[in-house]
């Protein structure tokens, strides 16, 4: 894919250098590394330019970035996309469960990557699959993807830094306080590459608010409905936290054993808030509820209630 990006410089980068300049505006050095690597890939006024030179009031800096390979060893397989937003520098779907996002070891072509691969290799354009927040296999909702370098590496920045707000829906057993946080770290279970827990000495730090949207009663037991923000990203952080206060997701298999209610986590990434890292626009972005979320709602007796649109 090709991206260009046109800048009129304003009064307040005057006398700046294009290397500051670019810097102000995200990009990275390996960014800048591989734009200067083009006679296309920094021009001002219609020239090449270096990243020494200096900017002037009213002059056109424009970037040309170009990618003309696609991910290696990833299989282009028709998916199909739930596309929530889309334009030249972002996709955000809404990922399904049981849909791994990269592939791996027995999962060799039924993932996300394949699919939006594929949704590309049909417009005849390269692509290189980059994920911006990474959502387990059965968790489902807004999934953030770039599609050219730039892009990726100024959101890959921000999640860092948490300059992507994240929401989260889950449904758990019994009924939580109305609002709260959990500070706990997390590691590694023994014996296990998978299962996460709790663990105050070798744990990472972890920490995870929530607050109470509904209470529900399904099959005559009391749920709970929780919007649940991150400030870390520890793998499988809500659903041991979650766990770890007595309120374990519904259909956890790993957290909940016992629990039936759905054949996976009640888990969905339902919004993700950002600035665009190009146009600097303000972008709140949702996701419905998935089918077997939104129906075990239908068997409570709030049925009608728009969870979404109280977030």
């Amino acid at each position: 894919m090709t991206r260009r990006i046109q800048y009129k410089i304003e009064e307040q980068h005057n006398g700046k250098c294009i290397s500051m300049f670019l810097k102000e505006k995200e990009y990275s050095r390996a960014v800048i590394i591989e734009l200067k690597k083009t006679k296309t890939g920094i021009q001002k006024n219609g020239t090449w330019a270096g990243v020494n030179e200096i900017l002037n009031t009213g002059d056109i800096l424009e970037i040309c970035l170009t990618e003309q390979r696609s991910s290696e060893n990833i299989v282009p397989k028709e998916l199909q996309l739930d596309i929530l937003y889309e334009d030249e520098d972002i996709l955000v779907v809404n990922k399904p469960y049981d849909t791994p996002i990269h592939p791996s070891v027995n999962n060799y072509n039924n993932t996300l990557a394949n699919g939006v691969v594929h949704y590309y290799q049909q417009q005849n354009k390269p692509y290189i699959f980059r994920c911006i927040n990474r959502l387990d296999r059965d968790t489902t909702g807004v999934t953030i993807l770039t599609k050219n370098l730039i892009s990726a590496s100024i959101l890959s920045k921000r999640m860092k830094e948490r300059g992507l707000s994240r929401t989260y829906v889950a449904f758990v057993e019994g009924i939580t306080k109305e609002e709260g946080t959990i500070d706990l770290p997390i590691g590694r279970e023994e014996g296990t590459i998978i299962k996460r827990k709790i663990d105050e000495k070798e744990g990472k730090h972890a920490v995870t608010h929530y607050c109470k949207l509904e209470e529900l009663q399904v099959e005559g037991k009391a749920v709970s409905v929780v919007a649940l923000q991150l400030e870390t990203g520890r793998t499988h952080q809500i659903r041991v936290h979650m766990a770890s206060i007595g309120h374990p997701l519904l259909g956890d298999f790993l957290y909940n054993e016992s629990n039936h209610m759905l054949t996976r986590q009640a888990l969905h990434a339902v919004s993700c808030a950002f600035y665009h890292p190009i146009t600097g626009e303000y972008k709140r972005i949702t996701a419905p509820l998935p089918k077997d979320m939104a129906m075990l709602m239908q068997r409570s007796s709030n049925e009608s209630c728009d969870l979404v649109a109280k977030l």
